[in-house]
């Protein structure tokens, strides 16, 4: 029987071991062209190149292409930009994930806006990297100018899965607009379960945010229930001002997502939401 002693021995051996491990699957931003962890033989430019075929390296660490391969926009498809004629990549954003217990990887590549357009472009793609590198789906997950994965990127629904938490944004001089996507990934396919829309504000008197956390519920469905909460909190600076500002105050917005077996999809429980984005609107 092992002493405790021996036990903290061994603890102390595998510290660095699962260390990588937890990093592996953890969000990261690793340079294009190196290599996947574990492989030799694959680099993050190969993923790449099935969204851009001729993606390639440019100049001040840019890769440069033309257009990305055909597909959806995740929102439908009165939603979206079209596609910009020509991609520029600086980073990636690289995130393992579990669907239907197996191992898959969602990369996320923002391409930016185009001149004259009001959102922007940003390409999520799943791939399964177990053996050849495959390209199982990509969709068009802008709303907003910039897009990225929200911190930490993913949520685990159960033991098997993960869904995925993506959001869009842009500032003016006093507002930031922050809309985030909720997807999760059924058959090797994304699939959009609700968007929230946020509305930060800084004036001189006072500020107000919003912000959305989430939280699995297990309900023992198939998949657990997702809570998302929006704290919306209000108050003053403390900066000299010709107005007074609002006293301190802060409140919680909540909505939950339960399975529907017989949908096959995530049902809200309220229209919470969609207020609070009517409510913002009137700010705008």
């Amino acid at each position: 029987m092992p002493t405790p002693i021996s036990r903290f021995i061994l603890a102390l051996t595998l510290l660095p071991f699962l260390a990588v491990l937890a990093g592996a699957q953890a969000l990261s931003f690793p340079e294009i062209g190196s290599t996947l962890p574990g492989r030799a033989d694959v680099t993050y430019l190969d993923l790449a190149r099935m969204v851009i075929p001729d993606l390639a390296a440019g100049k001040d660490g840019l890769y440069q292409g033309g257009s990305p391969i055909e597909m959806r926009d995740i929102g439908g498809p009165d939603s979206g930009d079209s596609p910009p004629e020509t991609s520029s990549l600086s980073i990636v954003e690289v995130l393992p994930l579990k669907t239907g217990g197996k191992e898959r990887l969602a990369i996320l590549f923002d391409l930016g806006s185009l001149a004259d357009g009001a959102q922007g472009y940003a390409v999520l793609a799943l791939y399964d990297v177990a053996a050849k590198p495959r390209l199982l789906d990509a969709a068009n997950v802008a709303v907003d100018r910039e897009t990225y994965f929200q911190k930490p990127g993913k949520l685990s629904v159960g033991a098997s899965d993960d869904i995925l938490i993506t959001a869009s944004s842009h500032s003016n001089s006093n507002q930031n607009y922050v809309i985030a996507s909720l997807i999760m990934v059924a058959k090797d396919k994304f699939k959009l379960i609700d968007v929230i829309y946020m509305l930060d504000e800084h004036v001189c008197a006072y500020s107000r945010t919003q912000d959305v956390a989430f939280k699995a519920i297990p309900d023992g469905r198939r998949y657990a229930a997702i809570k998302a909460t929006v704290t919306d909190a209000t108050g003053p600076t403390g900066d000299p001002c010709d107005e007074t500002p609002p006293k301190q105050s802060s409140r919680h917005i909540s909505v939950t997502y339960h399975w529907n077996k017989t949908l096959s999809r995530y049902i809200k429980d309220s229209k919470a939401f969609e207020k609070l984005s009517a409510d913002n609107t009137k700010r705008f």
